[in-house]
């Protein structure tokens, strides 16, 4: 299934099938209870459960959902930084799944994350010139001679004087070390970006700031990003299209403005209502019913049918595919199913 932009190009990053499992640890009264002899089964958690993602060049994609719903590993997923359990993971086509293979090293630096705090992702004991000017110089992209000149050229790109290249990440403030952060991905000329809730720590006035840098980047520098935020304003400011995700699962896919303007899922719908608003209108705030079920034990069918206003008995039977409800629209509900 093609969600990205531009049907007949291929995909810059596709996800086909992608699942990621996790098994909980069992504790000390399960290991006792296992070695007397008493029946135990794993605590597994499908935190990615067979998702279909196509994200095309110079595209925006923004990725929203409660918290818990899978998004920064998925995020991690396509960066690499985390294996499938199962399915394919491909760059332009060539299939990159296992993170080990010589395809997919070739390709690794291509693929960079930005994290949310951008403090603790930032190593205290280095200075900005050896964390910005280190991966490049590793991988052999510029000399250690090249090291002070290129970055400086990174720190004036994310706006940052050059002259604070030899201080410690504790001597700035929060929206400058989100820079810095910025300004190391940057450095080893990544051609996709996942930024996982990177905005999300700072203050909204440095939010804004750093939200239109992220813009200014993709322009210049032709960027493709997969944008992780639980903030629908910044997902809507900033994306071409957006994915929501329910519990592992993708639930719907849209361009930005159509989706924003009539979603198609019940979950979607039940998120922008959840919105705040600065237009003076009076409305009747309904929250989402229940609370996200543990993903260690999802509801059978579609995840989110106890928590569904518009829930059939098929909801609970029979897990709905992502299907293309619209050109360029997709939706996993079977109300759409019903009434086609």
């Amino acid at each position: 299934m093609q969600t990205g932009e531009g049907r007949g190009a291929v995909p810059l990053l596709e996800l086909r099938r992608a699942s990621r499992v996790f098994e909980k640890r069992s504790d000390v009264i399960a290991r006792i209870a296992r070695s007397a002899g008493a029946p135990s089964r794993a605590q597994v958690v499908r935190a990615v459960d067979a998702v279909d993602l196509a994200i095309a060049p110079r595209e925006i994609v923004g990725l929203v959902g409660e918290s818990g719903c899978g998004k920064s590993t998925l995020g991690r997923m396509c960066a690499g930084l985390l294996a499938l359990s199962g399915g394919e993971r491909r760059w332009r086509g060539e299939d990159v799944t296992d993170t080990r293979s010589r395809a997919a090293r070739a390709v690794q630096l291509s693929m960079q994350m930005i994290f949310q705090d951008p403090y603790a992702s930032l190593n205290p004991r280095m200075r900005v010139l050896d964390i910005v000017g280190e991966a490049p110089v590793v991988h052999r992209m510029i000399s250690p001679a090249q090291r002070v000149e290129y970055v400086a050229l990174q720190l004036n790109r994310v706006g940052l004087e050059p002259m604070l290249m030899r201080r410690f990440p504790h001597q700035f403030s929060g929206g400058q070390r989100a820079r810095i952060g910025i300004a190391r991905a940057l450095a080893v000329q990544p051609q996709f970006l996942v930024c996982d809730e990177s905005v999300a720590a700072l203050d909204v006035s440095v939010q804004a700031q750093v939200l239109n840098l992220f813009m200014d980047l993709s322009a210049s520098l032709e960027l493709t990003y997969l944008f992780i935020s639980h903030d629908l304003a910044v997902v809507e400011h900033i994306s071409h299209r957006v994915v929501v995700m329910y519990l592992g699962r993708v639930v719907e896919s849209a361009k930005t403005e159509e989706l924003f303007a009539a979603p198609a899922h019940p979950y979607t719908r039940a998120l922008l209502a959840e919105r705040g608003s600065v237009e003076p209108v009076k409305r009747t705030f309904v929250p989402i019913r229940g609370e996200i079920p543990s993903p260690l034990s999802p509801p059978s069918g579609c995840h989110f049918h106890p928590r569904c206003p518009s829930a059939m008995p098929v909801c609970s039977e029979l897990a709905p595919p992502l299907v293309e409800i619209a050109p360029g629209r997709h939706a996993a509900c079977h109300l759409h199913r019903a009434m086609s």
